[in-house]
């Protein structure tokens, strides 16, 4: 669609006014003249009507502008049958997902095609702009696959993964390897693309037997032995040139930044496997003995006791994405969300036999216990933001409210400004007397996804989302974290960090590669319209750009000055968030619908109802 028409009704009101102008006609007789002119001045013409002469205008028309026409007239139709507006209520189900006219319309900024009068508006102008953006996505679609194909790492003469950038411009350090995060997008690109056009399974479920057989190998950082069930980071593929094959070289974070393990792999083996198997409908992989294993090894990593008065896990500094120093140690709401998707797709693949039934009943305890604690204790919107501001101290006993002892002198000023009275996210941390008040996409849009949050809540991060898009979303989608960490708090917090100043790569820099999260958070909770809206920005530039990885900027404006070109995922996230607008049905294969066995908390929403 061209970028001068956000959506639908955007074109519908400018060609009302195009077809407000009478078309010329042959000259009347004498009899029916009086009737002509009396109909002109005396009725509107109908929209309807005035469609079928501009389509009959045109002396030839593709299938896309008689498909548009189309779609036009039969809007129009059902908008006439409406007397009043109605309110919207929010859908969950997938099944329920539309993409009309009656959901909430996102204002959008005035461009020069588009102006306050449209006396001089042709109608050629939409079809030529409609041809020309659609020459373009295409292009760009067809570029995103080859480019994609390009990255396979193959093994054995087998496709196990693809590599994290290839960029011939700059030195490959750690590029030139398969990243479990990374390789998801990847993953769910060839498992959503029909195979009629191309869509090949078949390397998701080589890589995840390959990254399981990687599981197994002794992990060992200096002189300790890390536990059985970490997943790698990353591996790679080297040719052995003195045995004359082909070796794997595993990295389990010790050749990481800050030497941390990754603990975000494993959820995300365990995520991709069961896409996989909704996809394929194989369910031959997840009963494999040898895959049933590895899914308790890592679940027994998270599930063993401890010290522990929450169910959220306890980690270290750079544990997932942020894989540098960036004050997410304790209880990231990243990871707390990935273990609970983690935990829900597991529940739905482990079999009951042997010590499977066990494991079960310890992981519905722990999804219980996780979410209550999520939905009640990360969530902030206006309400609970007064009532935390308004909190005592030093409160003892079980009756106390203010329940982590925070201070609510510690409390940022710049979430006064940004939490609107419509709206509220999960907040990136809460532990003892700290709260991480900044917002993490990937948490929330994973919240979503999993179900974490109840439907109501789900909501409340999209209206956030709407209510602060020049924040989260500006020039080019979409913030990681926000806000960035400046001054006295870049300095302590992450270690005067050269490549994370501020408003750039994990601190407030601009990551298209998540685009994909974000559309399917929006097509779950019945809002399209924001991840079209922020895929045709993408549209503007990403493919221009190179595919970096990252922006910098605090609207994202400018190309990381780091940033990989034609980095994989950059370019794989584009393709499964296109992937899923096409055909929303995709969303299952990324998705959970809400568990109805879960006690869910009462949730009252503020002033966004």
């Amino acid at each position: 669609m061209s970028p001068s028409f956000r959506s639908l009704r955007d074109l519908m009101e400018v060609t009302e006014e195009a077809a407000a102008v009478p078309p010329p006609s042959p000259t009347p007789s004498s009899g029916d003249s009086e009737k002509e002119l009396e109909a002109s001045s005396g009725k509107e013409v109908e929209l309807a009507d005035s469609l079928i002469h501009l389509q009959q205008k045109e002396e030839r028309t593709t299938p896309i502008e008689e498909q548009l026409l189309e779609t036009l007239k039969k809007e129009i139709e059902s908008t006439e049958k409406l007397e009043k507006p109605k309110k919207m209520v929010r859908v969950q189900s997938y099944e329920e997902i539309v993409d009309n006219a009656s959901v909430a319309h996102i204002p959008l900024k005035s461009y020069a095609s588009v102006g306050t009068s449209f006396e001089k508006f042709e109608l050629n102008s939409i079809y030529s702009a409609i041809k020309l953006n659609n020459a373009e996505n295409t292009a760009m679609m067809e570029e995103a696959w080859e480019t994609l194909q390009k990255s396979y790492v193959y093994y054995k003469g087998r496709p196990v993964g693809t590599l994290a950038a290839m960029d011939p411009t700059a030195e490959a350090l750690n590029y030139n390897q398969v990243f479990v995060r990374d390789f998801v997008p990847s993953g769910l690109a060839c498992l959503m693309r029909p195979a009629s056009a191309g869509g090949d399974p078949e390397i998701v479920k080589n890589f995840l037997l390959k990254t399981l057989h990687l599981q197994g190998w002794e992990k060992r950082i200096d002189n300790f032995t890390l536990g059985e069930g970490v997943m790698p980071a990353s591996f790679k593929v080297l040719y052995d040139s003195h045995r004359q094959k082909e070796t794997l070289v595993a990295d389990f974070g010790g050749s990481a930044i800050g030497r941390v393990a990754p603990v975000d792999s494993g959820f995300w083996w365990i995520i991709l496997l069961r896409s996989y198997t909704k996809c394929t409908h194989d369910y031959t992989l997840s009963e494999m003995p040898e895959v049933q294993k590895g899914m308790k090894l890592i679940l027994n990593l998270c599930l063993s006791d401890g010290f522990d008065t929450f169910p959220t896990l306890l980690c270290a500094d750079g544990c997932s994405m942020i894989d540098r120093r960036m004050g997410i140690y304790g209880y990231p709401i990243e990871i707390q969300a990935l273990f609970y998707f983690a935990l829900r797709c597991s529940r739905q693949m482990l079999k009951p036999e042997r010590d499977g039934k066990e494991l079960i009943k310890r992981i519905d305890k722990r999804i219980t216990a996780l979410s209550y604690h999520i939905q009640n204790y990360y969530w902030l919107d206006f309400t609970q933001l007064n009532n935390i501001y308004r909190y005592k101290t030093e409160e003892y006993s079980h009756t106390a409210v203010n329940k982590f002892n925070v201070i609510p002198e510690s409390i940022p000023d710049w979430v006064f400004d940004f939490m609107p009275l419509r709206g509220g996210y999960l907040i990136g941390n809460v532990s003892p007397a700290r709260m991480d008040f900044r917002w993490f996409l990937v948490g929330n849009c994973i919240a979503i996804l999993s179900s974490l949050v109840t439907p109501a809540q789900a909501t409340a991060i999209m209206d956030l989302i709407e209510e602060r898009w020049e924040d989260l979303i500006g020039e080019m989608p979409l913030k990681i974290v926000y806000p960035a960490l400046e001054g006295h708090d870049w300095r302590t917090v992450t270690g005067f960090d050269p490549k994370n100043t501020r408003w750039s790569y994990h601190n407030g820099g601009t990551w298209p590669a998540l685009i994909w999260l974000l559309t399917a958070a929006c097509i779950k909770t019945g809002r399209p319209q924001i991840a079209k809206r922020a895929i045709e920005l993408m549209e503007q530039r990403l493919s221009k750009d190179g595919w970096p990885e990252y922006y910098d900027g605090k609207a994202g404006r400018y190309v990381g000055k780091q940033a990989r070109k034609y980095q994989t995922w950059s370019i794989s996230g584009y393709l499964v968030a296109k992937l899923m607008i096409e055909n929303p049905a995709n969303l299952l294969i990324i998705s959970l619908e809400e568990d109805k066995r879960i006690s869910k908390p009462k949730f009252t929403r503020s002033i966004s109802f």
